[in-house]
């Protein structure tokens, strides 16, 4: 290893059922035999997670499969303990936990739950989960979930199978100061989204560590994983490739959550981008998508993405390694499966070439 710390490489397959299964499949296995550490898939209101991950799971050797995320508002915390349970035993103790409380148009929208209380309801969740993972008769009293239900005929079950590992990596997605407080005390990782490596201590890991000290730990093993997107090319196309990620970066600055409820809308503001967050939210509400994307600031993008060379990208993943990232998640750009498997070698070179594999 050189000089940097060692930071380890994810790769995000995002949502399935576009068209692209077979290339996604063949991301994974690429990026398997790469040595990648972990493979992440995504569920919004299309594809679940824990079917593509068993998926990928079954036809990789080596590296592991976390769902970044499952929804909270979607399951209940003992099926969630069910599923981890499952798939870390069918993939031979490679499965990793990511969960989130998705946002309010989805919770209410698509599951009929309301969306209330995230932090309080993200705790128990993750409380019940914990004490069904101990295979401990699960009895639970809070606000949100009482097991068994009082006075009827339930009563305090276990789980009936063995998990490969009595405790299965738990990460929260997390964007907001306080949520990333209660990440950093409750969670063994930390799920990241629009990371700048410039602000990843005042709008992250601050918080963090706040979180791992009130209970009584420190950062030592706790996963940092940012996800960024990834644009392989000449430096001086540098501002071409950031132009592919404006319609990505709009779609989440701009049209995610509510007006009032936009949890990226506010990290961009808190990384000094008030004037132009604004701006991109007015117009993509307002339907002009083209000029929410337009509106985006240059630096906006390159901070939160890796654009350029191999060796620029080497010299931003040191920056994301000095800042404290351990496991940085790449989704790389391209619509073939040529483009993205060269991406994802990049990748590796990249983080070799920086000294941190």
């Amino acid at each position: 290893m050189g000089k940097g710390k060692a930071m380890q490489l994810g790769i995000n397959l995002g949502y399935w059922g576009a068209g692209m299964d077979a290339d996604n499949l063949a991301v994974a296995q690429e990026a398997d035999r790469l040595g990648y550490a972990v493979c992440w898939a995504a569920e919004a209101y299309g594809s679940d997670a824990a079917t593509v991950l068993t998926w990928v799971a079954a036809q990789t050797e080596r590296i592991d499969v976390g769902s970044a995320i499952f929804q909270i508002p979607a399951r209940q915390p003992a099926m969630t303990a069910m599923t981890a349970a499952t798939l870390d035993s069918l993939s031979g103790g490679r499965f990793r936990l990511g969960l989130g409380v998705s946002g309010p148009q989805v919770s209410e929208g698509w599951y009929g739950v309301k969306f209330d209380k995230p932090l309080a309801r993200t705790r128990e969740y993750v409380e019940i989960i914990r004490k069904a993972m101990t295979r401990e008769r699960l009895s639970y009293e809070g606000e949100h979930w009482t097991l068994p239900l009082p006075d009827g005929p339930g009563k305090p079950l276990k789980l009936t199978v063995h998990p490969e590992r009595e405790h299965i990596p738990l990460y929260i997605a997390a964007i907001g100061p306080k949520n990333l407080e209660q990440t950093g005390e409750i969670a063994d990782g930390a799920l990241l989204i629009f990371p700048s490596a410039a602000h990843l201590e005042d709008t992250a890991v601050q918080y963090l560590r706040a979180g791992r000290e009130k209970a009584g730990k420190t950062l030592d093993g706790f996963d940092i994983c940012p996800t960024l997107p990834l644009a392989v090319g000449d430096d001086k196309d540098v501002a071409t490739l950031a132009d592919t990620f404006r319609p990505y970066t709009a779609l989440y600055v701009g049209g995610m959550g509510s007006r009032k409820q936009n949890f990226y809308n506010q990290l961009a503001q808190r990384m000094g981008y008030e004037k132009e967050a604004a701006e991109i939210q007015d117009k993509y509400l307002a339907g002009d998508k083209a000029g929410a994307a337009a509106a985006i600031p240059h630096d906006l993008i390159d901070q939160t993405t890796l654009l350029g060379s191999v060796e620029r990208i080497a010299d931003r993943m040191k920056a994301y390694a000095a800042a404290g990232v351990t496991t940085l998640t790449l989704a790389p750009a391209g619509f073939t499966l040529e483009e993205r498997v060269a991406s994802l070698r990049a990748g590796s070179e990249a983080l070799e070439l920086a000294g941190l594999a």
